[in-house]
């Protein structure tokens, strides 16, 4: 995997979103912008075995198009992305580099594994992209998928597709939609037909405030002194903050189980917080909470890919020890009395 040094960083785009959102669509456009005389490349990831998306980007004289087939390479291993990009810098010695994840895939562990200090010399990442289908933000089923939130708060720019077959409700969820993520600081641009000009996505990445880091209580049994944990696994708990906000959240193993009552106590009992979202394993089956200081909503959910809890606040110092310990004791899962 030995790479051919260049004289600067090569500007990474990634663009990321739901299945059927438009990523090929404005990915073509956006090819569509190269300047004559660079080489621009393209890394797609196909979730399946036969790759359809290359056969629809240009193949002419300046585009080298490479497809990473089987699997997600923003979860699996890294050996054969590194691999694929590896010969495709190497290979094409491209100006401009677009890598489009599947739809399945969970961008910010990819962008994670590119800021990495092997990458850094050769790679300028710039900032993700996720595409969301404006005609389908009127499907709750759609926009509260676990995934579907994962790749929405990985962005820094937020592209709305779609956007001539917007109704009224769609566009009533847009405005909730952008207020829900206004902590996160993200562009939003309006696209149709996947109309949108190379220069707006023109911005260096800059490293997230997030902390992911074990558990408080795990934390607390630690040794002075002692070197934390590397967070490879659930449980984790983390907290960012932007723009006068804060997100303090928890992901745990999706085998853990909750007694329902005594988390909805635990969260109705919470003081001069701004928002309340989660899903949890329970003794009730799966529930989702969406809480706002107006409207305190729960609701049976679909099966999760993990219990998770995010928590938005004003950004001020708060100890979240006496949360956690009491969201801990609202297990109920036989390994809940063994479980640090």
């Amino acid at each position: 995997m030995k790479l051919i040094p260049s004289a600067s960083a090569l500007p990474v785009h990634i663009i990321s979103g739901f299945l059927g959102a438009g990523k090929t669509t404005l990915l073509k456009h956006l090819l569509s912008q190269k300047p004559e005389g660079e080489t621009w490349a393209v890394l797609m990831n196909e979730f399946g075995q036969i790759g359809v998306d290359q056969e629809l980007l240009p193949q002419d004289q300046g585009y080298a198009v490479k497809e990473l087939l089987g699997g997600c390479l923003c979860c699996s291993s890294q050996l054969p992305m590194q691999i694929a990009l590896s010969r495709l810098l190497s290979e094409a010695k491209p100006d401009r580099l677009f890598i489009e994840p599947t739809g399945l895939g969970h961008p910010a562990q990819l962008l994670e594994q590119l800021t990495e200090p092997h990458w850094q010399p050769h790679l300028k990442m710039q900032a993700l992209v996720t595409v969301i289908d404006g005609s389908r933000l009127h499907d709750r089923e759609w926009t509260t998928q676990n995934l579907y939130a994962d790749q929405l708060k990985a962005a820094h720019i937020v592209v709305v597709s779609h956007t001539d077959l917007m109704t009224d409700a769609d566009q009533q969820s847009l405005k909730e939609l952008q207020q829900e993520y206004q902590v996160y600081q993200q562009t939003w641009l309006m696209s149709s037909q996947g109309q949108v000009d190379i220069e707006q996505l023109q911005q260096d990445y800059v490293g997230s405030a997030r902390q992911i880091q074990p558990l408080l209580l795990q934390q607390r049994q630690q040794r002075v002194g002692e070197q934390p944990a590397k967070i490879q696994q659930l449980p984790y708990h983390y907290v960012e903050s932007a723009q006068g906000y804060a997100v303090a959240g928890w992901k745990l193993p999706k085998r853990w189980q909750f007694d329902f009552y005594k988390l909805l106590d635990l969260l109705c009992e919470q003081h001069n917080w701004l928002r309340i979202k989660g899903i949890f394993n329970t003794n009730q089956g799966w529930k989702s909470f969406n809480f706002n200081p107006e409207q305190f909503n729960y609701q049976t959910a679909d099966e999760g890919i993990d219990n998770r809890i995010e928590i938005i606040y004003p950004a001020e110092q708060r100890d979240w020890l006496a949360f956690e310990i009491v969201l801990m004791n609202c297990r109920i899962d036989a390994a809940a009395k063994t479980s640090p």
